[in-house]
């Protein structure tokens, strides 16, 4: 096993990840940012190292930086996290061949479907339904509009390298296309250093599934369930469940398989995510592979009783998986909401600031993954997330509950946050019927607001 691994990452995430290392025995290294000299996980590491300025490109995202300091601990291992270098397939090679460990996939399976054409395009040639849309990137806009008017309208433009709903843009009439199209083209190299794009589909009123997988240097691959994530705003999600409501046993099968036997295509190991959209008549279709750990992995955690950090770590140090199962049977129900610094009124603007009061709920069956303390400062350089709530009940009713009350427990001043929102849509009764698709947030927001502005009145008129 390992000695000691370098977090090449910050926030939450880190915290998470030292944790477990800790837990396995495993010294661990931090790296951190001028703006992040207080962080949480630089006082739980056993060794901690500045690597650079506030901004990203200069410290999380340098790979020099972060190799420099792996040399100088005396690492075994680096393990990236999620974001920043978690999916750069220059540095999973980098790191292999300056003698370190990375914890994640093969190098070549991140750039096979890091490049969303790319691994369209395999799952094609395989026989998993993909969204209709361009064989290959697109470089030219008069050439996209063309396939554009084949797919037909709405389509979305998305980044051939990009994720988390960044370098996507939503065209829905062919005179709007080719600003759109240079738009999405400068988002992409701005946020992924790729300004390559592709085409596809827009699926109306889908849900958002995917399917946690696990693979080891073995041939062994396994299938943990799904996650439903369809409750999103800016293509970015707010909150996710384990299990899906919409998932039938024989749905989840078939989901499962198809995952698996993607992962198998390319001979995958480590954790990694098959995204799918989901139609209303139980059609899916591939999106895409997220090579890495997921922001949302603990709601399978509590739904498997496995702690997918240290499987990652245990899979990177040659271990077999040793599950008696190929697919998960999922107990109960898990719910995680993103608690960020943003402003629901504002249409969910990032909202940076200092946290003049930060008390997180507790009790059994709820969990809070955060780096957050009270005077903890949300720098504007970094995403707006301050924690992660995240709770397990026997059953969803149980778990929306749960999640209520520890919404109504968690206390946050100096920035507006998005628990109000939360607590918003669990009493929806669109929600709480599990028939919801993702225009959700654009549904009910006109309803958010008026409510929220009426119990702002009447806070006004008491005082």
């Amino acid at each position: 096993m390992f000695s000691k691994i370098l977090v090449a990452n910050r926030g939450e995430i880190a915290v998470r990840i030292i944790r477990t290392c800790k837990r396995m025995g495993i010294k661990t290294v931090a790296v951190y940012s001028e703006a992040d000299k207080n962080a949480l996980h630089t006082r739980l590491a056993d060794e901690i190292y500045c690597i650079g300025p506030a901004r990203p490109d200069q410290s999380y995202l340098s790979i020099p930086n972060v190799l420099s300091v792996a040399e100088a601990a005396k690492c075994d291992a680096i393990h990236p996290g999620y974001g920043f270098l978690s999916e750069n397939p220059n540095f999973a090679e980098i790191v292999e061949k300056c003698g370190f460990t990375f914890i994640g996939p093969d190098f070549r399976a991140i750039e096979r479907m890091g490049q969303k054409s790319v691994a369209r395009e395999l799952m094609q040639k395989n026989n998993i339904p993909v969204v209709p849309g361009s064989p290959d990137s697109i470089e030219d806009a008069r050439e996209g509009l063309q396939i554009a008017k084949q797919v037909g309208f709405p389509v979305l433009i998305k980044a051939t390298s990009g994720g988390g709903g960044k370098g996507m843009r939503l065209v829905e009439k062919p005179e709007d296309f080719a600003s759109m199209f240079d738009m999405a083209k400068v988002e992409a190299q701005a946020s992924f250093g790729d300004s390559r794009v592709y085409i596809e589909k827009f699926i109306t009123n889908p849900r958002h599934i995917e399917v946690q997988i696990a693979g080891d240097t073995h041939g062994t691959v396994v299938a943990l369930g799904e996650r439903e994530c369809t409750i999103q705003r800016r293509h970015q999600k707010l909150l996710e469940e384990c299990p899906s409501p919409a998932v039938s046993p024989a749905l989840r099968k078939k989901l499962c398989e198809t995952a698996i036997r993607a992962a198998e295509l390319i001979n995958y190991y480590s954790l990694g995510t098959v995204e799918f959209l989901l139609d209303g008549n139980d059609n899916f279709y591939f999106m895409e592979m997220n090579t890495r750990l997921q922001v949302e992995h603990p709601i399978t955690e509590l739904a498997t009783g496995l702690d997918l950090v240290e499987m990652q770590i245990r899979i990177a140090n040659g271990e077999k998986l040793n599950l008696p199962y190929k697919i998960a049977d999922l107990k109960g129900w898990a719910i995680e909401c993103r608690i960020n610094a943003e402003s629901p009124l504002n249409s969910f603007a990032p909202y940076p600031g200092t946290l003049e009061t930060y008390i997180a709920p507790g009790g059994p069956w709820v969990r809070v993954d955060s780096s957050a303390y009270q005077e903890y400062e949300i720098a504007p350089e970094y995403d707006s997330m301050i924690a992660k709530l995240i709770v397990w009940g026997n059953n969803r009713e149980e778990a929306i509950n749960r999640m209520l009350t520890s919404l109504s427990e968690f206390t946050i001043k100096g920035v507006d946050t998005t628990i109000p929102f939360h607590e918003y849509t669990l009493n929806t009764d669109t929600f709480r019927s599990g028939n919801f698709n993702t225009s959700f947030v654009a549904q009910h927001m006109p309803d958010f607001l008026m409510k929220e502005h009426r119990k702002q009145d009447m806070e006004a008129a008491a005082e």
